[in-house]
């Protein structure tokens, strides 16, 4: 036998089955749990902290067309423990995709979630990284829980927004009397996130002095849309506040 031939015939064997287990990961054919696909951050929010603990309400979009669906929050509590948080569905969004909330409390917050429909498992852990404290979401603007001020109702309204365009518009919308009438008023850029994110604002006792029946929402205009940020369809007012 041909000693040569016997060699090159090995050498384009062992060459195929490279090629072959190349196009498989390429195409990503190995069985694979994490994804964002089906599943992602949405926003999140401080509603307690004190002493360094922090709670938050986490909420997180899925798609509206798979069965059996269950999202678990997976987070790190103290010293090296991780727990989790099964999340409950909590409302369907304008595009039917789901809205899950689950609340967790933490002395050092870092969390990924956990997605599983159909039978399959899927992630969204930020690319790895996991989500923090700075961490928006997928959600174009969210409006922030202030602190009291003196005990009372929180001065300032601030939302943060996914940085678009350099042009845009962030509005406040409020009423006094249960939405008979409105009025808006501009938000002002405060500043940006490490992560490209914008905060503005907006002094509430510049607005108006009428706290008890006050509600607002906010809504975002850039690139021909706008974004609406309204406690999902539940409005906000004065006393949308972290508790201490």
């Amino acid at each position: 036998m041909n000693k040569t031939v016997s060699f090159k015939r090995a050498a384009a064997i062992f060459t195929a089955i490279t090629m072959i287990t190349a196009l498989f990961a390429a195409f990503n054919c190995t069985p694979a749990k994490a994804s964002t696909v089906d599943v992602s951050l949405y926003s999140s929010e401080i509603y307690f902290c004190k002493y360094g603990m922090t709670s938050r309400h986490v909420y997180v979009k899925t798609d509206g067309f798979s069965s059996n669906q269950e999202v678990t929050v997976h987070y790190h509590y103290y010293n090296g423990e991780w727990r989790d948080a099964e999340a409950e569905y909590f409302t369907t969004l304008s595009d039917g995709s789901k809205i899950w909330e689950a609340s967790i409390t933490s002395y050092d917050m870092q969390y990924a979630i956990k997605y599983v429909a159909d039978g399959n498992e899927y992630w969204d852990n930020n690319n790895g990284q996991d989500y923090t404290s700075e961490n928006l979401g997928t959600a174009p603007i969210t409006v922030n829980r202030g602190r009291p001020i003196y005990g009372g109702y929180h001065d300032v309204i601030t939302a943060t927004l996914q940085n678009y365009a350099y042009e845009k518009e962030v509005v406040v919308r409020y009423t006094t009397d249960n939405w008979n009438s409105y009025y808006d008023v501009p938000m002002s850029y405060t500043s940006t996130n490490d992560n490209g994110t914008e905060l503005w604002s907006a002094d509430i006792s510049t607005i108006t002095t009428d706290l008890s029946g006050f509600e607002f929402c906010v809504y975002y205009n850039v690139n021909g849309q706008t974004f609406w940020a309204n406690n999902f369809n539940q409005n906000y007012d004065a006393s949308y506040r972290i508790y201490p």
